[in-house]
């Protein structure tokens, strides 16, 4: 492996284990928790079923496209992707984004080979250029899901207000997805569809969580969910969890604030040995040639490489704090 290439190679892994660390915002949740919510979900559902249920709007949609559109677009295979997708709020087919990554890590590759050559540098580019639809539209989904929790107050108090004027809480989603903007109006429309076509509210509302697991949504639709089957004021619930919601939306926006100083350490004390080796390295070759070209300080690269990695995880778990 040439000097060049384990350089690319190694600020490759710097630059993914930054990238996966911080650059996703504070309100987005991981995989983790992910797993966390939908687990959380299971528990909410009466049975099984309505957690597989098809959405009234979904297979609407799906009745207007061409029969092999709409026989990529139902593989199971691709349910992971179309779920990215509408949690994005992006409108694209699941196999045309399918497509459209392998055709850009096709064309990454090759141009990455008529300049280096066939080897690691072609493979490096092929990789990022497959994964950039997908890291594209996880930055998409971790965008809306952080303006969609902003929102999520001010939506529950025009619910609270518009069950205070009387109007069933069907229509009280309505006015929210009348009156309010994207990405908030669009989730609460979608639900008030789903009901308007004859679904049931806990199949809209759990169908709402699917769509946006957030924490802030799965007390949301634990609230409703309880209320119906219990009874009580769901007006007066409604406001007290808008007031909650914006508190720890407030709180958020703290700990982002005050971790924001420990992520750019890390990518300053990191990509600062790569931006200051190239320097040296046009400046005058000789100055790290015994580096670079000797055993011992190979491996004092290499040693140097895997306390930046080690540095890199210690600090994510340092900023990275649920709330």
């Amino acid at each position: 492996m040439s000097q060049n290439t384990l350089f690319l190679l190694m600020v490759f892994i710097v630059v993914l284990l930054l990238s996966q660390a911080f650059v996703t915002p504070i309100m987005g949740s991981s995989a983790r928790a992910r797993r966390r919510l939908r687990g959380r979900i299971q528990d909410l559902a009466v049975d099984g079923d309505a957690l597989e249920h098809v959405s009234l709007v979904r297979e609407k949609y799906l009745k207007k496209l061409s029969p092999t559109a709409r026989f990529f677009e139902s593989l199971p295979a691709l349910d992971g992707l179309r779920t990215l997708i509408e949690q994005a709020g992006k409108e694209y087919l699941a196999y045309h984004v399918l497509l459209a990554a392998l055709g850009i890590g096709v064309a990454a590759g090759l141009v990455a080979a008529l300049f280096f050559g066939v080897g690691l540098e072609a493979l490096i580019a092929a990789v990022v250029g497959v994964a950039f639809p997908f890291v594209w539209l996880q930055r998409a989904r971790a965008t809306r899901m952080a303006k969609f929790e902003e929102q999520l107050p001010d939506a529950l108090s025009v619910v609270a207000r518009s069950l205070q004027a009387g109007l069933p809480f069907s229509e009280a989603m309505s006015v929210v997805g009348n009156e309010m903007a994207d990405p908030v109006a669009t989730e609460f429309r979608t639900a008030f569809n789903e009901i308007n076509y004859g679904g049931s509210v806990r199949t809209a509302l759990l169908g709402l969580l699917e769509r946006m697991p957030t924490v802030a949504v799965m007390a949301m639709v634990s609230a409703i969910l309880i209320q119906r089957e219990t009874g009580g004021n769901l007006a007066e619930v409604l406001d007290r969890m808008a007031s909650l919601v914006r508190q720890r939306f407030r709180f958020q926006r703290s700990v982002k604030t005050l971790t924001a100083e420990g992520k750019m350490t890390a990518w300053v004390a990191s990509l600062m040995p790569f931006g200051l080796g190239g320097v040296m390295y046009v400046l005058d070759p000789n100055w790290i040639k015994n580096l670079i070209d000797t055993t011992p300080g190979q491996k004092m690269i290499i040693v140097a490489f895997v306390f930046m990695v080690i540095g890199i995880v210690w600090i994510r778990k340092m900023v990275r704090i649920d709330v």
